[in-house]
This record gives C-alpha cells, structure tokens and sequence, in this order.
C-alpha cells in the first residue's frame, strides 16, 4: 500500500491516489480521495473496495505513513487478524514493488491529463481495468488472468461479440478508445520506467562504518547512526548490510598542519596512483591520479603531470 499525492484537483475534490497491490498476483486497486482524507474514512474505503472483493487479507505491507502508524488503523487490522509489516530504510524488496507501479501509474496520468482536462478521478476505474489487463512480464501473464484463473474481455472486443446494440454505439466506442488510450499511455510509461531504471543502474555505495546496537527479528538489524543521518530510519534489513573489514587506506594518521595568516595551508602529496592520457584540441595531455597527506586513497586527484613533475620531482623518482 502507498499514496501518490500532489495531483491536480478535480471537481470532486479528489488530489490522492491510493494504491494498494497484491503481491502475488500484481493486481491493484486505485482509490481516489482528498489529503485532508481521515483514517476512519480510508477504512471505510478499504472495507468497500478490498475486504468486500478479496476477503480479509493475511498482511499488509505499507511504508510508515503516520495513517498506517495511528492506533485506529493497528487496531482495525489486529481486530481482522491482518499482520502489518512496515518498510525498513531503503529496502528495495519491500517498498520496490508499489514504487515501480506508482511511477508508471503517475507517468501514465500526466500522459493523460490532458486528453482528460484534469478529470483524472473520473477515468481512474478505467486506469485500473487497463492496468490489471495489460501483461506483466513478472507473472508472464495480465494481473485479472492470474487473480481470476481467466482472461477478461475488453470493450475492445464488444464490437465483435455483438454487444454495441445491446450497450449503445457511443458507450462502446467512447470505452473502447479509453481503453486503447490507456494502455499505449501504459506501455509507454513501463518503458520509460525501464529506460529510466537501466541507466540508474550502478554498484551499491557503503558508508560507515556504524555499531550494531540489537537485532531486529530475523533479518534486520538496528544501527547507531551519527547524528546527520537522524531523519533515516534506523533499522535496515540485511540484505542492505555488510561486514566492515579493516583496511589501511581507511585510517589517516594526522600530521601536524602549517596554517598560514590566510588560514590556508599547502597539500602535500604521497604517492601517484595510476596514469592517464587525454586528447585535447589535437594533443595528448597526461595526467596523473595523486593521493594527498592527511586524505584517504578515495580523496586522490587527476592532476596535470607536466605541473605535479614540476612541483613535485619526487613523486616522479624511481
């Protein structure tokens, strides 16, 4: 479960998208409503458009929005037997799959706005209907075919059943070219997803490194975080941890530093890393990666060789 907030304001109100997805099945339900929403009224919303469809569902994964936090809905889900699990920090496993479909949800609105004139809300059970019937490459199958054991017929295929006299040409045609609109507003928007998300692609960054302060269930850990980092949750799931291992190159000894009046002081350097050439209006230029005196090797700077052998001979005597 997530929110998409800070839509345009329709007629009605509406300015909010809840999203809620099966994790099984990657069927959703897009519930529109105001921010000013209370908790009560969500859940009354939740009984009406998942409870009344599905049953009561076994557990509930949601990031940790204060209305997910508040006593009534913690009691409402204890009452109904419903676990309740809550993201730890930046763990993809748990909140990736709401994030990825709220983007495309979004980049398919913002598509479609304005062929809608701002009355998304009033299409949003058509955005749905596309969504759960267009295929997923996860489940190789639509999220209705996997919930439902059967594929669903489109008001695509109306016309060709026999239907438009029994449901009225305008009817038909007007659902059919919203259907056909949304699911090429969706193709597209998965594939700017995916472009997006391959070029994001890199190898993860550690920090730290930081003490263990106690183990959180099975498979997250609580961490001592410095005080920079107080606005992130704390507790982290395994998958995002790794041992420290002690290197080197990770400790600084100190050495005395000489300040001038100007409060500036001169770089010292230790040793040249590696090499480098660069072509440049028709010439070759070499530079030189130089680690600093009272830096760590992460700190080193391509520096121009002609200046480091002038400056510095001694970095260059074998």
């Amino acid at each position: 479960m997530d929110f998409v907030t800070g839509l345009p304001r329709t007629v009605k109100g509406n300015d909010s998208i809840w999203v809620i997805i099966d994790r099984l099945t990657k069927s959703a339900h897009f519930l529109p409503y105001r921010t000013s929403t209370s908790i009560e009224k969500l859940a009354n919303m939740y009984m009406d458009e998942v409870v009344k469809l599905h049953g009561v569902l076994v557990s509930i994964v949601s990031d940790r929005d204060t209305r997910f936090l508040s006593h009534f809905w913690t009691s409402l889900q204890q009452a109904l037997g419903t676990q309740l699990n809550f993201n730890t920090a930046f763990h993809p496993q748990t909140d990736g799959q709401s994030e990825r479909t709220i983007q495309i949800l979004e980049d398919m609105l913002r598509a479609c706005v304005l062929d809608w004139k701002g009355s998304w809300d009033q299409h949003l059970s058509t955005v749905e209907f596309a969504y759960n019937n267009s295929y997923q490459s996860s489940i190789r199958m639509a999220p209705f075919e996997a919930l439902y054991g059967r594929r669903c017929r489109s008001p695509v295929y109306w016309t060709e059943v026999g239907e438009r006299s029994i449901l009225g040409p305008e009817l038909v045609q007007q659902s059919s070219e919203i259907v056909q609109l949304i699911k090429e507003r969706l193709r597209a928007a998965q594939s700017r997803q995916k472009s997006y998300a391959d070029r994001r692609t890199r190898d993860l960054e550690y920090i730290g490194p930081y003490p263990i302060l106690e183990r959180i269930g099975e498979v997250a850990y609580k961490l001592e975080l410095p005080g920079n980092l107080a606005g992130v949750h704390n507790v982290f799931h395994v998958s995002l941890l790794r041992k420290y291992v002690p290197n080197p190159s990770h400790i600084i000894n100190p050495e005395p530093i000489q300040l001038w009046e100007d409060l500036t002081y001169d770089e010292h350097s230790i040793r040249n890393l590696d090499f480098n050439e660069r072509i440049m209006q028709r010439r070759t230029i070499r530079f030189v990666k130089v680690r600093w005196d009272n830096h760590t090797v992460e700190k080193a700077t391509w520096e121009l060789e002609s200046k480091m052998r002038q400056e510095h001979p001694q970095l260059f005597q074998d």
